[in-house]
């Protein structure tokens, strides 16, 4: 009877086990092709028609609504009311991609927020391995689409991404956005990548910390930013460094999209290399040129 009672409760153990890693393996629900489309509630319906034609769906997807109270919600800490506008439009399509794959984003009609914007702050939400298109009936900034990809993807993944990582992951796309506009895009998504590498695998404890090494990863892309813009980076980074996030998996993942994008150091050296060879045969020319002159 002892010993009847002892297996009941050793089977009785492992099943609550099980139940209680249920929700880490809702994941499985998600399917490579799995297709889910986002679309802006206050999309007309010629509006709606265009945008689901450029999509290119397949014959099954599942459709999402997200509304500007979603998007105000996200957003407002960062721009402006007027900025996010009083209708949902942003539309987008997530089809989940097989394992390793990665982040691999394309838009249309999007003016403010690059691909690699778009990847990077995906990344910071959790969001792996997903085919993402981003558009809209007119051309529009694109911020407000983050809000319907991450919604999509937790649809998609059957999991409730933590409030505070969409948050954060929002205020990096316009961070890394604004700071576009005063160094570059590509230098500002390097930047941006690699202070998130150097958060995998540093334990930064301070905010002088984190400044010290936003400005020194700047300098390594010979980018100077203001005192303003250190400011809000580290801010941002400060909050993103105590999420609750795998960092080992978030840079994998972040490696993966710089595969999907292209390595801005390659890029970088090939430019340099290029210029300097310019430089070269300018030179050797005008010895020439001033060899027949003399």
């Amino acid at each position: 009877m002892r010993t009847t009672l002892k297996k009941i409760s050793i089977a009785l153990t492992a099943l609550l086990l099980v139940i209680s890693f249920m929700p880490k393996l809702a994941f499985a629900d998600a399917v490579p092709g799995d297709v889910i489309v986002t679309l802006g509630q206050n999309l007309s319906e010629e509006q709606k028609k265009d945008v689901l034609k450029r999509m290119e769906l397949p014959d099954e997807y599942e459709t999402i609504y997200v509304t500007n109270e979603e998007e105000h919600l996200y957003l407002g800490q960062y721009i402006s009311a007027s900025q996010i506008g009083n209708k949902a439009l942003s539309s987008s399509k997530i089809t989940i991609a097989p394992a390793g794959t990665g982040i691999q984003v394309t838009s249309d009609r999007i003016s403010w927020v690059s691909n690699e914007m778009y990847a990077n702050a995906l990344v910071t939400a959790g969001v792996q391995d997903a085919e993402v298109y981003v558009t809209a009936p007119f051309e529009v900034s694109g911020t407000a689409a983050l809000t319907g990809l991450i919604k999509a993807y937790e649809t998609a993944a059957d999991l409730d991404i933590p409030e505070e990582q969409k948050t954060v992951a929002n205020e990096e796309m316009i961070r890394t956005a604004e700071l576009a506009e005063s160094i570059g895009s590509e230098e500002a998504n390097e930047l941006i990548t690699r202070v998130k590498e150097e958060i995998a695998s540093t334990d930064i404890k301070t905010e002088e910390e984190m400044r010290t090494i936003i400005i020194k990863l700047a300098d390594e892309i010979n980018v100077t930013l203001s005192d303003q813009e250190t400011d809000e980076l580290t801010a941002l980074f400060m909050k993103m460094k105590d999420l609750d996030i795998d960092w080992d998996h978030l840079k994998d993942q972040l490696s993966k999209v710089r595969e999907n994008f292209g390595n801005f150091v390659e890029s970088e050296e090939a430019k340099s290399f290029l210029d300097s060879f310019i430089d070269a045969m300018k030179r050797f020319f005008d010895s020439i040129a001033d060899l027949f002159r003399s």
